[in-house]
């Protein structure tokens, strides 16, 4: 299983206090990766890093707010500092503040929405690229979303949000790839996770999801850790500018029915 193996590499994951970072923090650890876990409250990322570091790993607890330019800047330069190089960038913080109508929607939920889930991959992938170009390479790996490749009703800035992420994976696989830099994305379904609550855990809008679900359950955190793992290790070397979607089979579901 050695083009599994992520012994001597050290990755990036934003977002990881909690829910699907933190499942992917902990899973690349265990392929024996060096892991900085990031979020905007240290307290609560730390707790992540201890719990990799119980676990017998080496992590690295940073705080940065993924919305200001310098905060992303100075968590890639303190990755940088304390290990030497950064071979895998895993951009998963997100968020929602706007659930109804796309029209009843505010400019200042619009611009929250983007920035955070559109605009932070594009500062963090930024801050990376150099390294990992002058390293002789790296990987960049964007959490998306189902609700990027078919927008989520009451959920058109978060689905609008997610098919850029994915445009702009491809893109950067095309502008990056010779310098031997893979770009791919995660299109995950319903996960349980708390950014999801509401369609795991209300009776009423879970039911008439699972009937409809191939695989007749939702989404675990760690479920889309494996990906995570697979794109990040050497065995996903000559992949780039994909959409690997983890949903159960939600998507082709929903095509056919």
């Amino acid at each position: 299983m050695t083009g599994f193996s992520l012994e001597g590499k050290v990755v990036l994951v934003t977002g990881s206090s909690r829910g699907i970072g933190r499942a992917i923090g902990l899973r690349l650890a265990r392929a024996g990766a060096k892991v900085v876990v990031s979020s905007r409250k240290l307290e609560h990322v730390q707790a992540v890093a201890d719990e990799i570091e119980a676990a017998g790993g080496e992590s690295l607890a940073i705080q940065a707010h993924v919305g200001r330019t310098d905060e992303v800047r100075t968590l890639v330069e303190r990755t940088v500092e304390n290990w030497g190089q950064i071979d895998v960038a895993i951009n998963n913080a997100a968020t929602n503040v706007h659930i109804g109508p796309l029209l009843d929607a505010s400019e200042g939920q619009w611009d929250k929405i983007l920035d955070t889930n559109v605009k932070s991959v594009f500062r963090v992938c930024q801050a990376v690229a150099p390294h990992m170009e002058a390293q002789g390479g790296g990987k960049i790996i964007n959490i998306a979303s189902v609700a990027g490749l078919r927008p989520s009703p009451t959920m058109g800035i978060y689905s609008v949000s997610k098919a850029a992420v994915i445009a702009l994976t491809k893109a950067l696989a095309a502008e990056l790839g010779r310098a031997n830099i893979q770009v791919n994305a995660i299109a995950p379904g319903i996960v349980k996770t708390r950014f999801s609550q509401m369609m795991w855990q209300v009776e009423q809008i879970a039911e008439p999801i699972l009937a409809h679900l191939p695989l007749d359950r939702f989404g675990e955190p760690e479920d889309v850790a494996a990906m995570a793992l697979y794109l990040a290790a050497p065995v996903s070397d000559y992949i780039t500018g994909a959409v690997f979607v983890v949903d159960g089979g939600m998507n082709v579901a929903s095509a056919v029915g």
